[in-house]
């Protein structure tokens, strides 16, 4: 019995631990809450967030530039109000250097119509009038904003070229264990001219520069 309390106890104890990947949204220093009213300098004037949805896709885990673990096929829906992490389980523990990741669904799985999981329509992140899957949601109000009730929304989709809007995300990271990954909303709003462009709803040039922009607010915290 001793014996066999040693080999459970040597197998819990070498057992890689799990990579949490934390995804942290701000607006500027300051924690995103939704619906908080937060002073914008570039507009002069407050801006609230009432939804921030993305996927999460193609994780790779980097060494030296190259790729020692990857996640394949798999969509992660992070929403700011419901689901901040996805954990990784490796056999074995790993020295990286860098996460890559992709924000939106591939192409393949985008033709493959509506699934289920993370990818189910009902989540809110499928177009059915053009089977389509939107890859990165933001939605809120700001007074600046000439539209019903002041609201914005950024619904940024699209596989096929010339709008295709997948981003590759690749970051420098050094805890190995726990990622966190910042999100700095008012870094992506003060690129954007919300007077004038404040309603993004299809695929489309904008929709492209839109999601370039995106692809820059994340870091390592």
């Amino acid at each position: 019995m001793i014996f066999i309390g040693f080999i459970f106890s040597a197998f819990y104890l070498f057992k890689p631990k799990p990579i949490t990947l934390s995804f942290l949204p701000y607006f500027g220093k300051d924690s995103l809450v939704i619906n908080k009213n937060y002073f914008s300098e570039i507009i002069s004037d407050s801006v609230s967030i009432q939804s921030l949805r993305f996927y999460l896709s193609d994780i790779n885990l980097i060494k030296n530039g190259r790729i020692i673990y990857q996640v394949k096929n798999q969509h992660n829906l992070i929403d700011i109000s419901q689901k901040l992490q996805v954990k990784l389980f490796t056999k074995s523990e790993l020295e990286f250097d860098s996460i890559q990741f992709d924000i939106g669904v591939d192409s393949l799985s985008q033709v493959s119509g509506a699934m289920g999981g993370d990818l189910d329509p009902m989540k809110g992140m499928y177009w059915s009038w053009q089977s389509g899957y939107i890859n990165f949601k933001l939605e809120g109000k700001s007074n600046i904003c000439n539209t019903r009730n002041h609201v914005f929304q950024f619904h940024i989709g699209g596989y096929i070229f010339p709008y295709n809007t997948i981003q590759h995300i690749i970051l420098p990271v050094q805890n190995k264990t726990n990622i966190n990954i910042k999100l700095n909303i008012k870094k992506m709003l003060s690129q954007i001219d919300l007077k004038n462009v404040n309603q993004i709803m299809s695929p489309s040039e904008k929709s492209v520069e839109i999601s370039k922009q995106y692809a820059n607010f994340f870091s390592i915290e």
